[in-house]
């Protein structure tokens, strides 16, 4: 009897201290779970910074402002545009790259800091594919190529003619080695057996100024910067890139209708917003998942409808996969043109 009671005693003390060590795992448990869903949830707690790569006024710097407004609101702290423009889009591109992966330092910018920067610079200081991940695609554009009007020429057609004609008489300005325009030029050159110089600047608003001052000759611009000149009769439009026409240039046919349906002016590529590549997983579902909201939103998406911007607002995997197709495009368009930077 008394043994019996021994063994109750010793089996019992035995539960009871299984239970009190799985309550103890429990507890730290519990004790763990709010600090992350906490971490999650404080989200965030300070302004964001959004970098853009090019001077203020123009179209990504137009955009990055319509979108720190609505994005801003809902994630209910300010968003902060800061230009950091120069060499290729490289300082702004590299200072994202190498900030803290904590969802508060984010880069809004076109395809060529995180595409054809790697073909034109050997020793890149940053590599997008490891060191930036793709937030969403905020919009497209198209661009449209135009020239001074004081030129006799109404179409693609007769460019090409009349570059023939004159080798090296023309003049295109772009926004440095490896922008589009530098690679339709490019192209149009080898393709085409023509001699169309390549004018660099800082943007699109100099090449406009150029444009309208007899500098250059031929300009691939946005619709957003293009429209107003054009409107006014001082430059004219021969086509604008890709396989349809824009709403607000009824009368200019795209490239494809024009007879000129290659790749190279089919690579419509985005501009896109990206972190650094260790931002943590929530941060930047929760970041897609606004700017998503953001551009559909009427007020934002109007702002971008009237630039002649087509919103996208994809979610983080979409816009990886959207990069991963363009990526090779771009990388060997940039090659073919044989230009190094360094």
């Amino acid at each position: 009897m008394h043994q019996d009671k021994h063994l109750y005693w010793k089996y019992a003390s035995q539960a009871l201290a299984a239970v009190a060590r799985r309550i103890g795992l429990l507890a730290a448990a519990l004790a763990i779970l709010p600090l992350s869903a906490r971490a999650q949830t404080d989200y965030p707690s300070k302004p964001l910074h959004l970098v853009v790569p090019y001077q203020v006024g123009g179209q990504v710097d137009t955009i990055a402002r319509a979108l720190a407004e609505g994005l801003g609101k809902r994630l209910g702290q300010p968003v902060l545009v800061e230009n950091k423009p120069g060499a290729s889009g490289i300082i702004a591109t590299n200072y994202v790259a190498k900030s803290a992966p904590d969802g508060y330092t984010l880069l809004l910018t076109l395809a060529s800091p995180i595409t054809a920067n790697l073909a034109l610079f050997k020793k890149l200081p940053y590599d997008p594919r490891t060191e930036l991940r793709p937030i969403s695609d905020i919009v497209k554009s198209t661009g449209v190529i135009v020239i001074n009007s004081a030129l006799p020429i109404k179409n693609i057609d007769e460019l090409i003619g009349y570059a023939r004609k004159e080798p090296g008489a023309l003049r295109m300005g772009s926004w440095g080695p490896g922008s589009t325009p530098h690679l339709i030029q490019h192209y149009m050159n080898k393709t085409y057996g023509i001699d169309i110089l390549n004018v660099p600047y800082k943007g699109e608003l100099p090449i406009m100024t150029a444009l309208l001052g007899g500098q250059i000759d031929i300009a691939l611009g946005s619709v957003f910067t293009l429209k107003q000149p054009l409107a006014a009769g001082k430059i004219r439009a021969l086509a604008v890139l890709g396989r349809k026409r824009v709403n607000s240039l009824p009368d200019v046919p795209s490239m494809a209708e024009s007879g000129y349906d290659d790749e190279a002016y089919r690579a419509i590529t985005p501009t896109t917003l990206l972190a650094p590549a260790q931002t943590p997983a929530y941060i930047v579902e929760r970041l897609g998942r606004e700017i998503s909201t953001t551009v559909q939103s009427p007020e934002v998406r109007e702002r971008l409808l009237a630039m002649d911007l087509e919103p996208i607002g994809n979610l983080p995997h979409e816009a990886e996969a959207e990069y991963q197709t363009y990526l090779p495009i771009v990388l060997k368009l940039t090659a073919d043109t044989g230009v190094t930077l360094d």
